[in-house]
């Protein structure tokens, strides 16, 4: 469901202004220095730490050494030598997320979340209870602290893109002696938007990435007034129809997108970054079970299931390849999702090596079986330490002389899943809710050692 667009009678008065952005500070960081205080003060990155990881966020200490999200780790490290690299457990931010979604709807049901650390949210009911907007933020601000213990910003407009600008406008700045506290808060009424927003970069614009910022600088428009001023057909010469009219709109203040409330997502996904080529197709096929019982596990965590099985291979030479299979019948076990997994990746040229594997369920729907639990929780300590020890036996359908599909096949495995198959993923559901999610694991991932999700940005 959406929110349509408001329209305000009183262009200075912020007290209605419908759309918040509320953005963490540094929320990978933070939650890091939460576990371990001594982090505090020190330069922190967020990532992985090996040879191909990624960081994923920098304390602004660690920013003010030039570190930024999306850098190569082996880069920040050089930039700033004496930043502890944090590799954890990506179990903590969501339970943190979690707390925040909870103080935004407590306050509004419009809540779209854009990453665990962000959303936009649609106040425009929630002043009788809460006051004006500018209140509502501040409050915002108060209850996720007492939540969480985290700093966020906020950022009050008419609209979506005007928000984000603002929270961004309301964050600390990165200072070489440290960061300096920002405005937590930061308010555009509709009279002051053009004056805002035309001072900003182009490249602070939704949709304007190196390749359209690359156009834009050939017919000399950097700013987002040199956009506003630009003629309308000269921008459509230089980035074409649709993405010139978005962004002469968004450039006017213009954007008349709804805050839609989360709902069923289109696809959960894991991927593994190897900090060394894959070669071995046992190993690879290893792989594929390990993401495929995550995939399956967050599947059944929020009561999904799903039909298309999507595989995603990159090559050392950075090339992407994917296959996918539709089933006719909704899945959520790990079994059934490596079964097809491993199909897919059988008809793939794998000669080469991989840096990249991923595996991902989409065409989603809710499912009577959820809620996985309630059923954890009946499971007393006498019936989770069984008195002898059981062993599972999985034919996943691929042996290691098994002829490889052809990559017109459609014969990807089973068509659903089994009883026998629910039955065993309840149980590891009911263990791994108990005692923890590492306890218990396939082979595979008992021999690599760690779960998907540990090493999210890179080995």
């Amino acid at each position: 469901m959406s929110r349509s667009p408001h329209r305000l009678s009183d262009p200075t008065d912020p007290s209605e202004l419908p759309i918040l952005h509320v953005d963490m500070d540094a929320f990978y960081v933070e939650v890091e220095r939460k576990r371990d205080p001594s982090l505090v003060g020190r330069p922190v990155i967020v990532g992985g730490s090996g040879r191909r990881g990624v960081v994923a966020s920098a304390s602004y200490e660690a920013r003010a050494s030039g570190v930024h999200a999306a850098m190569p780790t082996a880069q920040a490290r050089r930039l700033c030598p004496g930043a502890a690299v944090i590799t954890s457990d990506f179990s903590g931010y969501v339970e943190a997320s979690s707390a925040i979604a909870e103080v935004f709807e407590s306050v509004t049901p419009h809540v779209e979340p854009i990453a665990l650390d962000e959303a936009f949210l649609d106040v425009s009911g929630a002043h009788r209870l809460f006051g004006p907007s500018p209140e509502i933020a501040w409050h915002l601000r108060d209850a996720i602290r007492d939540a969480v213990a985290l700093e966020c910003s906020v950022g009050v407009a008419s609209n979506k893109t005007l928000a984000k600008l603002a929270s961004e406008a309301a964050k600390p700045a990165v200072r070489a002696t440290g960061p300096e506290p920002g405005l937590g808060v930061r308010v555009v009424c509709v009279a002051d938007e053009l004056e805002f927003l035309r001072a900003h970069r182009a490249e602070a614009l939704w949709g304007v990435g190196p390749v359209t910022l690359r156009r834009l600088h050939e017919i000399d428009v950097h700013t987002v007034g040199d956009l506003a001023a630009v003629p309308l057909e000269r921008l459509i010469s230089a980035v074409g129809t649709a993405h010139g009219a978005h962004l002469a709109a968004l450039a006017q203040g213009r954007d008349d997108r709804p805050v839609h409330r989360g709902g069923i997502p289109r696809s959960i996904s894991h991927e593994q970054t190897f900090e060394f080529d894959l070669n071995d197709a046992v190993l690879i096929r290893g792989e594929a079970i390990r993401l495929a019982d995550a995939v399956a596990s967050r599947l059944r965590a929020h009561g999904l299931s799903g039909r298309t099985i999507t595989v995603k291979v990159k090559h050392p030479d950075f090339s992407l390849r994917t296959r996918a299979h539709t089933l006719d019948e909704p899945v959520q076990t790990g079994t059934t999702v490596a079964q097809v997994a491993q199909r897919l990746i059988s008809t793939l040229d794998l000669g080469g090596g991989i840096r990249l594997l991923g595996v991902a369920v989409s065409n989603l729907e809710e499912t009577a079986s959820g809620g996985t639990e309630s059923d954890a929780a009946a499971v007393d300590e006498e019936s989770a330490q069984p008195s002898a020890p059981l062993q599972l036996a999985f034919d996943l359908g691929l042996r290691s002389g098994a002829e490889p599909a052809r990559s017109g096949d459609t014969d990807c495995g089973p068509t659903g899943d089994s009883e026998l198959d629910l039955q065993l993923a309840d149980a590891l559901d009911a263990i791994r809710d108990r005692f923890g999610r590492a306890v218990i694991a396939h082979g595979s991932a008992a021999l690599r050692g760690g779960q998907p999700g540990e090493c999210r940005w890179g080995r």
